[in-house]
C-alpha cells in the first residue's frame, strides 16, 4: 500500500510541475523562435562563421546548412573518438575502433545516443564532455531548429523563405539549453550526484574482490543528457548507476527533464501560429498517449504472471533498482521511450512481456508523446496533417488545417514521412534475422530474441538509444547496420519535413468557413489519436505479433 502511494505521489508531483511549466516556457520558446533581436554572444557566433544574423533562408538552403553541420560534426566526432589516447583526461583508455567511432558519431549527432561501449571503461573525460556532451547541446538543438520551421511554414504566406538554420541552432543553445543544464546540473551536485575529474579508482570489494570505479563530470552532462533527449550514459549501466541517479528525488527529476520541452513545444506552436487551442489540442494527445503508456507498463509489471521471487515480493523487480521501485522504473521507461531519450533506469530486457512490448510500441509510434526535443513536434504535427486529410476524404472536402491546403504535393511528403521509419526498422530487423552470424549475437531464442532485434533497430531508427539488452552489438555488422538505420531515421524525415514547410509558406492562405475542420475540439483530439494509434498498429503489428505479443501468449 505505501508503494503505491508513493508511486500515485510521483506520478501526480510530476503532472503538476509539468503543467506549470507548459504556459512560461512554451511562451519563453515562441519568443526565442520569432524575435528579431540577437544577443551580443550570438552575434559573435555569426561573425564567427560568417554567417548573415538577419538573412533567412529558403527552404532547400536551411536543410543544407542542417545537412553540413551534422555531416561536420559526424565527421569531428569519429576523428575525436579514433585520436582518443593522444588527448588529455583520456585516462590511458585506447582510442575506439573504426566501427564503434561511426556508430557512435551517428548515434550522438542524430541525437540517438545509442552505446555499444561501457562509458566509464572506454571513453576519457575530454571525449564524453568536448565530444559526447557538444552534440546532445547541438543535436538537440537541430531538432527544435527544424520543427520551428514547419511552424513557420502554417504562419507564413507567398514566401520561399523559413528562417534561418544558424540563428535558430545558436539561440536554442545559447537561451534555452545551456541556461537550464547549469541550474539542473547545480541541482544534481546538490542532490549527491557526481561531478569532478577523477580517474580510476580501485577499491575492494565486500567480498574482497578488486573493482575500478571511475569519477568524471557526471552531474553536468546528465541535465544536458535528459533535457536535450538524448539518453546517452556516462557509466554503461546509465540511470540505474548511483553516480548517475542517486534517489528517488534525482530520479523523478531527470524524468521531469526528458518531458518538459517536448510537452512545453505544444504551447510554442499555439503561440506562433495565433491560436492557443491549437496547442491544447496537440499536448492533450499526447498526454493522454504518454498516460496511457505510464498505466499499461506500470500495471504489467505489478501484476504480470511469472514465479520468480521478485514477482512473489510484489511485483517484477528482476532488473529493477530497489531505490526506484516498480513505480519510479516504470515511470521512466514509458517516458524514456516516448521521448526518443532513451535513457534507462532498469533492464528493459527483465520486463515482462506487455511491459516490454509497450516500450517497443512506444517507439513504434514515433516518439511523438510528447517526442524528442522538436522531433515529437514535428512527427504529431504530420500525423494531424494526415488526420485532416483523412477527414476531409469522409465529407468529400479539400482538407485545410490552419488556413493551409492539404493537396497532392502536402500529402507526398507527410506520407513519405511516415514510411520511412518503418522501412527501416522492418528491413534492418529482417535482414539481421536472416544472417546466422548476427543471429548468433542473439543470447536468447525464440519470440524474445526476435524482440531483441526487433528493439534494436526501432530504438536507432527512431532515434531513442535505449537497449532492451540481452543481443551482443559491437560488432562490425551492428555497428554499421545501426549506425546507418540512425543517420536515415534522423534525416530522411527531417528532409520530408523542411520541404512540407516549404510548400505550406509558399501558399496563399484559405479563408475559414462552416466547412473548415475544428482542429481544436475534442473530436480532433480523438480523431488524432486514432490516426496515430491505427497507422503504428497496422505498420508494426505483424512485427510485434512474432516478437512482444507471441511471448507473452507462451
Amino acid at each position: 500500500m505505501n508503494d503505491t502511494l508513493a508511486g500515485w505521489l510521483q506520478v501526480l508531483a510530476l503532472i503538476a510541475v509539468l503543467a506549470a511549466s507548459y504556459r512560461p516556457l512554451g511562451d519563453y520558446l515562441a519568443h526565442l523562435l520569432t524575435t528579431g533581436k540577437h544577443l551580443r554572444a550570438e552575434r559573435f557566433v555569426y561573425r564567427l562563421a560568417g554567417v548573415d544574423g538577419d538573412a533567412d533562408q529558403k527552404w532547400s538552403v536551411y536543410l543544407r546548412g542542417v545537412l553540413a553541420f551534422s555531416a561536420v560534426s559526424v565527421v569531428f566526432l569519429y576523428g575525436f573518438l579514433r585520436l582518443q589516447h593522444h588527448l588529455m583526461l583520456s585516462l590511458g583508455f585506447p582510442g575506439i575502433g573504426p566501427g564503434q567511432s561511426f556508430n557512435t558519431a551517428a548515434s550522438f549527432v542524430t541525437n540517438t545516443n545509442w552505446q555499444s561501449y561501457s562509458g566509464e571503461s572506454a571513453m576519457g573525460h575530454l571525449v564524453q564532455m568536448s565530444g559526447l556532451a557538444v552534440q546532445n547541446f547541438v543535436s538537440a538543438a537541430v531538432g527544435i531548429a527544424v520543427v520551428a520551421t514547419l511552424i513557420r511554414g502554417f504562419t507564413r504566406n507567398r514566401t520561399d523563405r523559413v528562417g534561418n538554420f544558424w540563428v535558430d541552432l545558436t539561440r536554442v543553445v545559447w537561451r534555452l539549453l545551456l541556461p537550464l543544464c547549469v541550474v539542473f546540473a547545480i541541482v544534481f551536485v546538490a542532490s549527491g550526484m557526481v561531478e569532478n575529474f577523477h580517474a580510476v579508482h580501485t577499491v575492494t570489494t565486500i567480498a574482497g574482490q578488486h573493482q575500478g570505479i571511475t569519477g568524471g563530470p557526471v552531474a553536468s552532462q546528465e541535465a544536458v543528457k535528459e533535457l536535450g533527449t538524448n539518453g546517452g550514459g556516462f557509466y554503461n549501466a546509465n540511470s540505474a548507476h548511483p553516480f548517475e541517479n542517486p534517489n528517488p528525488f534525482t530520479n523523478l527529476v531527470e524524468i521531469y527533464l526528458m518531458l518538459v520541452i517536448g510537452f512545453s513545444l505544444p504551447r510554442t506552436f499555439g503561440a506562433m501560429v495565433g491560436d492557443h487551442r491549437q496547442g491544447y489540442a496537440i499536448v492533450a494527445v499526447m498526454g493522454l498517449i504518454w498516460a496511457a503508456s505510464v498505466a499499461l507498463i506500470t500495471v504489467n509489471e505489478l501484476h504480470s504472471v511469472s514465479s520468480s521471487a521478485g514477482h512473489l515480493a510484489g511485483g517484477m523487480m528482476e532488473g529493477k533498482e530497489q531505490r526506484f521501485g516498480i513505480w519510479g522504473s516504470a515511470l521512466f521507461a514509458a517516458s524514456t521511450t516516448l521521448t526518443s531519450t532513451g535513457a534507462v533506469n532498469s533492464f528493459h530486457d527483465s520486463f515482462s512481456p506487455g511491459g516490454g512490448g509497450m516500450t517497443i510500441f512506444n517507439m513504434m509510434l514515433g516518439e511523438i508523446a510528447p517526442g524528442g526535443t522538436g522531433s515529437g513536434l514535428y512527427g504529431i504535427l504530420i500525423l494531424a496533417v494526415v488526420a485532416v486529410f483523412v477527414a476531409g476524404l469522409m465529407v468529400g472536402r479539400t482538407p485545410e488545417y490552419l488556413g493551409k491546403k492539404l493537396g497532392g504535393r502536402e500529402m507526398k511528403f507527410a506520407s513519405l514521412y511516415i514510411l520511412t521509419t518503418p522501412a527501416i526498422v522492418l528491413i534492418g530487423a529482417g535482414v539481421a534475422m536472416s544472417l546466422p552470424g548476427e543471429r548468433a549475437s542473439m543470447l536468447n531464442s525464440g519470440p524474445h530474441g526476435f524482440s531483441e532485434v526487433l528493439y534494436a533497430f526501432t530504438s536507432a531508427a527512431n532515434n531513442n538509444g535505449s537497449a532492451f539488452a540481452g543481443i551482443g552489438v559491437n560488432t562490425d555488422w551492428y555497428n554499421t547496420a545501426l549506425g546507418l538505420a540512425m543517420l536515415f531515421g534522423r534525416f530522411l524525415p527531417m528532409i520530408f519535413v523542411l520541404a512540407l514547410a516549404g510548400s505550406l509558406a509558399h501558399q496563399q492562405p484559405v479563408p475559414v468557413t462552416a466547412g473548415t475542420l475544428p482542429t481544436h475540439r475534442p473530436q480532433f483530439v480523438g480523431l488524432l489519436t486514432g490516426v496515430v494509434l491505427i497507422v503504428v498498429g497496422l505498420t508494426y503489428f505483424p512485427a510485434l505479433a512474432l516478437g512482444p505479443l507471441a511471448e507473452g501468449l507462451h
